[in-house]
């Protein structure tokens, strides 16, 4: 069962502004991954559904944050069925995400008023899903549709919430395109959780990434 309402966790977003995506079956190294982020400032956390036997990952990992990072909502992405999100739910996911934008999976959320966030790339799409529910539009891919994309759609729908993913990176230029565009918050992978630092192992940049991100939107957003 979420341990976060989907009110709090709607509400975590819009306020950080930033929530890092992250994948790799290795527990341990997720337990650093979610140590460094958690050190940076970070609350929010999406573990990808990206790989065999994730799932049993994401349990370890969201266990680890109950008991060691209490203020960690961690949630699930790339979820693209109802079964896998019943699955996930049942494993205490705060939030679901995915890349396409499923009736199926709304309700499964919805009965459990948990956060759902789908992808979406058109103005009827987001449409229909905020009559499903939605709190928090996913742009996806964000890069091929860019910050005019959500200048434009807010202009008939001042009220949507969006959050782009793909296409965002953790420099100044980039996130003030984002968020002079309206976005409420964005989503960010490998430009944020990056390869080198997994096989390095410095998470000393990872914490300071994410420091300095959350930094810069605060300033970006003044």
């Amino acid at each position: 069962m979420a341990r976060f309402t989907r009110i709090e966790v709607a509400q975590k977003m819009a306020e950080q502004g930033m929530v890092p995506l992250f994948y790799n079956q290795d527990i341990e190294l997720g337990k650093k991954v979610l140590r460094a982020c958690y050190a940076g400032g970070a609350r929010l956390l999406e573990f990808t559904n990206r790989g065999d036997y994730a799932h049993e990952a994401f349990a370890a990992l969201n266990k680890y944050c109950e008991a060691e990072l209490p203020e960690m909502i961690m949630g699930v992405g790339s979820v693209t069925d109802a079964g896998t999100t019943s699955l996930y739910l049942q494993l205490g996911a705060n939030f679901v995400v995915t890349p396409v934008l499923r009736e199926d999976i709304a309700i499964a959320c919805n009965r459990r008023k948990v956060l759902w966030s789908p992808g979406c790339g058109s103005l009827t799409e987001i449409c229909r899903a905020e009559e499903l529910g939605c709190e928090i539009v996913k742009l996806f891919p964000g890069g091929t549709y860019g910050p005019e994309f959500v200048k434009n759609i807010k202009g008939p729908q001042p009220w949507t919430s969006v959050m782009p993913t793909g296409g965002v990176s953790p420099t100044e230029d980039n996130l003030k395109g984002w968020f002079n565009a309206g976005v409420t918050c964005v989503g960010m992978g490998a430009q944020m959780i990056s390869s080198d630092i997994l096989k390095d192992g410095t998470f000393e940049v990872l914490e300071k990434r994410v420091a300095d991100t959350l930094a810069l939107i605060k300033k970006l957003r003044q």
